[in-house]
């Protein structure tokens, strides 16, 4: 039997689909560490109050990803938490970036 493959524009759909549930799983995550929330807030400008707004933002979340990529400790931990390769926040990033899924 032959298998359908999918069109490239659902192929992307999906990953970005995927991308923005990982960096909503990495918010939710560093929400969880009142410090790194602590952090994360200080270094992005947005406030308690407008979090949930902002992570309706496509760049926001593109801002987590990249907050999450440049703390190895926090990568690795969120990476082990979420039972994923620490590579897949770089794709995952790079996806909302606009940029090729796999990793330079």
């Amino acid at each position: 039997m032959k298998q359908s493959r999918r069109p490239a524009a659902d192929r992307a759909d999906l990953k970005k689909d995927a991308a923005v549930a990982l960096a909503i799983d990495a918010l939710g995550f560093i929400a969880g560490e009142p410090e790194q929330l602590g952090r994360f807030l200080v270094l992005s400008g947005i406030g308690p109050d407008s979090l949930r707004a902002a992570a309706r933002e496509p760049n926001f979340l593109l801002g987590v990803l990249d907050h999450l990529a440049d703390n190895e400790a926090l990568l690795v931990a969120f990476a082990g938490h979420s039972g994923i390769d620490p590579a897949e926040v770089a794709r995952a990033r790079n996806v909302l970036a606009g940029g090729a899924s796999e990793v330079p």
